[in-house]
């Protein structure tokens, strides 16, 4: 099962796999969720890491009632991908 966390001290949201972590860099502002960068350790890359986390990072903002804002390029392409 996929966790994402949300590690607000850091601003970034978390995925551990493989003993590893990707992340989502953003910040915070009124009612936006902005996605300045996505990061996969080159040993996770391929196997769906960054969607998993792209789809946990999705949910918490819905939850959260934020609007996402890619900045990232991959943020980018995922969510015209992902509209919903």
């Amino acid at each position: 099962m996929t966790h994402v966390t949300d590690n607000q001290a850091a601003g970034r949201y978390e995925l551990e796999e493989e003993g590893l972590t990707a992340y989502a860099d953003y910040r915070r502002e009124d009612g936006r969720l902005i996605i300045d960068y996505v990061f996969s350790p080159v040993p996770l890359r391929g196997k769906g890491t960054s969607d998993r986390l792209m789809r946990g990072v999705q949910a918490d903002a819905r939850a959260k009632g934020e609007t996402i804002v890619p900045i990232c390029g991959y943020a980018a392409t995922w969510l015209r991908r992902h509209p919903n």
